[in-house]
């Protein structure tokens, strides 16, 4: 049966490829047809759509996000040859590839494999894992030491997530831990913990979207009405005390735990690159690297945001650039590294060279995936998505006050979800959620953007699309497919609970009424769950 969904899924894909090449091909003739109507209304939305369901039937990222992208440029163009491919390529993948920010990412990114790359031909990891063993003495142990490492590392959501995943993918392969459940605790442990994390490059964006406010103030303030980040944490930790899973991702546990780490049947994925590992490295050389790594991108965030200049921390972090911050101080933390291991002579000059290359083409694929998600974004922007959403909420806005805050988690939601963003979903909604309450009612008004925020983690969290589910997959070296389709009932789960806490706050207005409230409706929704696995296993 997934052999033959696979095949319709691949005939759907061609299918819809030939179709649009022939639209194409038929338009080519008139370059002048008019473009249609499509700009800020739903179809704006369908690219990203298209690509998502793709994506989950045939188990096939690339082929799916770039049908989504030229279903984007075929709408932009009014589906003419010339325009659409001038548009993909001039406005797409040019144009995100030439782009600043992203290109300091990708440094970022290719800096950080080197890291890892050097960290285990160092031994480090390997020294790591051999401490590991005798502290660590279970799977939920394993499963909580993660959690605690991804709650620490709360800077920034990619850093996060790669380096979780290089710390602890050792230390949960030992105790058989699939890797779809490690994606899963990377995951939950990157912006769900950045989004409630003062000091943070998240924490930098969303008081940059608060115009005419305390921005600063205002996402304290937030902080515990965000339902949706404090619920997922509570979750990760009550599924690892209470040893149950459910969904697609009991079925990994269960194969796991008899060996199989992937539940994929693709031998290539086992077959993961290995360093040849020095066998007198120690933990210090994965503690040091690590921590100068943090330092280092501490220090080069707060650098961009003028905190030598005179700028106090606070006002460095908020005003910071993440993608310059990030790239400088992981290049600092690379040459230290470099040194560090050359003065204790675990590793020469040339092999620790050769670990660049390495760095890079373990993250190749993460690096494809991230520029056709870019790419795709890029069509859905210039459709006027953004405008779209935001005239929805806007005419929502008028009797529905009280219910505002969830409306806008749901919107939030489907709009992350949809083009793989947060940021961008803030950008939307926090400054339309500031206009219509900052006179009329201020403490609604914070709900509300801990809702949009809120429901830009749940979107982002869950989309195949996101550069941070990429970046989970790629920290623990999971098939980004599997990774989407294992946690995606525990996000729903998460967000069907959020929502009718948000019901509740917009009347009752109290986080000590409604954060009890929405806990104990998730600990009873996780029993109930548990309870119904238990009778069908009996």
């Amino acid at each position: 049966m997934k052999e033959t969904g696979k095949k319709i899924g691949r005939g759907l894909v061609l299918m819809l490829m030939l179709a649009a090449m022939a639209s194409m091909t038929v338009l080519a003739a008139d370059g002048d047809a008019p473009a249609p109507a499509m700009y800020a209304t739903f179809a704006s939305l369908v690219p990203p759509v298209v690509a998502i369901v793709l994506a989950l039937i045939t188990k096939e990222v690339y082929s799916s996000l770039f049908v989504g992208i030229l279903v984007g440029g075929l709408f932009y163009s009014g589906f003419q040859f010339e325009g659409t491919v001038t548009h993909i390529f001039e406005n797409g993948f040019i144009a995100v590839l030439s782009d600043g920010y992203n290109v300091g990412i990708l440094i970022f990114l290719v800096i950080l494999g080197a890291m890892v790359s050097l960290m285990n031909r160092a031994g480090g990891s390997a020294a790591f894992g051999r401490w590991a063993k005798e502290k660590i003495k279970s799977r939920a142990g394993a499963q909580l030491s993660t959690i605690v490492l991804g709650v620490l590392i709360f800077i920034d959501d990619y850093f996060n997530c790669l380096t979780v995943g290089s710390v602890m993918r050792p230390v949960t392969d030992r105790h058989n831990v699939s890797r779809a459940k490690l994606a899963y605790l990377i995951d939950a442990t990157a912006a769900p913990v950045c989004i409630i994390a003062p000091i943070s490059s998240w924490a930098a964006a969303v008081t940059g979207f608060v115009e005419g406010e305390d921005g600063f103030s205002i996402f304290i303030r937030a902080i515990p009405y965000n339902f949706y980040a404090l619920f997922t944490i509570a979750m990760m930790i009550i599924l690892v005390v209470m040893k149950f899973d459910y969904g697609p991702m009991a079925a990994h546990e269960k194969n796991a735990m008899k060996g199989d780490l992937f539940s994929t049947g693709k031998k290539e994925e086992k077959e993961v690159e290995v360093e040849t590992a020095n066998p007198n490295g120690k933990v210090m050389d994965l503690v040091v690297p690590i921590l100068v790594l943090i330092i280092c991108c501490i220090v080069g965030m707060i650098y961009t945001g003028g905190f030598f200049s005179g700028a106090d921390f606070v006002t460095a972090f908020s005003n910071s650039d993440a993608s310059v911050g990030l790239a400088l101080g992981s290049f600092f933390a690379m040459v230290i590294t470099i040194i560090f291991y050359s003065v204790r002579r675990v590793l020469g000059f040339t092999d620790c060279m050769a670990c660049l290359p390495n760095g890079f083409k373990a993250m190749v694929p993460a690096i494809l995936i991230l520029t056709f998600a870019w790419t795709l974004k890029a069509m859905t922007d210039s459709l006027g998505a953004a405008e779209f959403v935001a005239g929805a909420v806007e005419q929502a806005a008028g009797g529905l006050m009280n219910l505002l805050p969830a409306i806008i988690f749901l919107v939030g939601c489907f709009l992350a979800f949809a083009t793989g963003t947060s940021w961008g979903t803030f950008g939307i909604l926090i400054p339309i959620v500031v206009a219509v309450f900052e006179k009329s009612d201020p403490q609604l008004m914070i709900i509300s953007i801990a809702a949009c925020m809120a429901g830009a983690v749940c979107g982002d969290h869950c989309s195949p699309i996101s550069d941070t589910t990429i970046m989970a997959s790629a920290g623990a070296q999971c098939d980004h497919v599997n990774h989407v389709t294992t946690q995606l009932p525990y996000v729903i789960t998460v967000a069907a609970v959020s929502f009718v806490t948000y019901l509740l706050a917009g009347f009752v207005k109290s986080v000590w009424i409604t954060l009890p409230v929405g806990l104990a409706l998730l600990v009873g929704v996780l029993l109930i769950i548990k309870n119904n696995q238990r009778e069908k296993n009996m």
